[in-house]
């Protein structure tokens, strides 16, 4: 399936750089299965779902995973990926072949890390303090890891507030769930007074969601694997709805790999925790998401191959074309699409 048949031109100038304050004002593109686009915004999505849905949610919290540091005079730009015990964790580095193991990195004066591998562009990183008092300083000198299609000069403290989900709860994330990014405390209220019920998974994001796709086949690109976990409570709210005929609304495309990873035929998921590699492309049978609300994607993008599987091929490019004519802005900080599932969407036109 060649990557080529997934890009599209889109303007620079659409990359939104800020988020739309209140966040539930940010433009919405509603695409049916069929007949014409409609244009709404974010906080009109009561009245787009029927009572009785199912709204699901990635409560993963996002960890200002990014730090900088010194070693001698050379400047160096880390990432936190995860933890490897209570002192360890495995980071990306810009930079990285400037690293040998052994290395010192301070951080703040008060605040270093010693080298202890390198591989490629990661390293393991051993710090020189533990648990809590890791957590506080990594949430002290951190920044928030932004993509890289948002230009800052520096860090800022706003980030902080603007890059985490209302419904964020669970740290351990490195990039946020950008969907969610548009709620807000009034249009959580507004959808449970309508009768739509929400439920939570959790996936931390990976840094493989900044990961380009460097072949010319998208089956050949290993994803990254990420943690998930699925309560008890969501696995049985999701059989609820399917047994009185509602639909499951996910809220982002990590919600949407995580329910269809653990998808059981019947349109139920399985609850528990576990690592997901899952990569949608067209011609992938879902089994548990109804609809999707999501961001628009980076051109050439796992993501946008996913949105493609999900609402046909054909149909997610001329959504996307309507989107580019009427200025509605991209990627994280950008506007939402709301996408009902095509049965057996429409293929690329080389078959799957």
């Amino acid at each position: 399936m060649r990557l080529e048949l997934f890009d599209f031109p889109l303007p620079a100038g659409l990359v939104a750089q800020e988020p739309v304050r209140p966040r539930d004002l940010a433009r919405l593109l509603v695409v049916p299965r069929s007949g014409p686009f409609r244009e709404a915004r974010v906080r009109d999505l009561p009245a787009l779902l029927d009572p009785g849905d199912l709204l699901v949610v990635n409560d993963t919290r996002v960890l200002p995973a990014r730090l900088f540091a010194r070693r001698g005079r050379a400047r160096i730009e880390l990432t936190l990926i995860h933890p490897l015990d209570d002192h360890r964790w495995r980071a990306l580095a810009r930079n990285a072949r400037r690293l040998r193991p052994g290395d010192r990195l301070v951080l703040a004066p008060d605040f270093t890390a010693m080298v202890e591998a390198r591989e490629g562009g990661e390293v393991v990183l051993v710090f020189d303090r533990a648990g809590e008092d890791l957590r506080a300083a990594i949430h002290r000198h951190g920044a928030m890891p932004l993509p890289p299609y948002i230009r800052r000069p520096e860090p800022r403290a706003q980030d902080r507030v603007d890059y985490q989900t209302v419904f964020a709860a669970r740290e351990g994330a490195v990039a946020a769930p950008t969907a969610g990014l548009h709620f807000t405390e009034r249009l959580l209220a507004a959808l449970e007074a309508r009768g739509i019920h929400r439920a939570s998974v959790t996936l931390h994001v990976g840094p493989g969601t900044f990961a380009p796709v460097r072949t010319d086949d998208l089956r050949r690109h290993e994803m990254h694997a990420e943690r998930y976990e699925i309560p008890a409570a969501t696995a049985e709210a999701i059989r609820a709805v399917r047994a009185r005929g509602g639909r499951v609304v996910a809220v982002g495309t990590t919600v949407v790999r995580t329910l269809e990873t653990a998808a059981r035929d019947d349109g139920t998921v399985a609850a528990g925790a576990g690592e997901t590699r899952l990569f949608v492309l067209p011609g992938f049978r879902f089994r548990v998401v109804d609809r999707l609300l999501t961001n628009f994607h980076l051109p050439r993008s796992t993501l946008f191959a996913l949105v493609c599987a999900f609402a046909g091929f054909q149909r997610m490019h001329e959504a996307y074309r309507f989107a580019i004519a009427r200025r509605f802005r991209f990627f994280s900080y950008g506007d939402a699409c709301l996408l009902d599932r095509q049965e057996g969407g429409d293929l690329p036109p080389e078959g799957p």
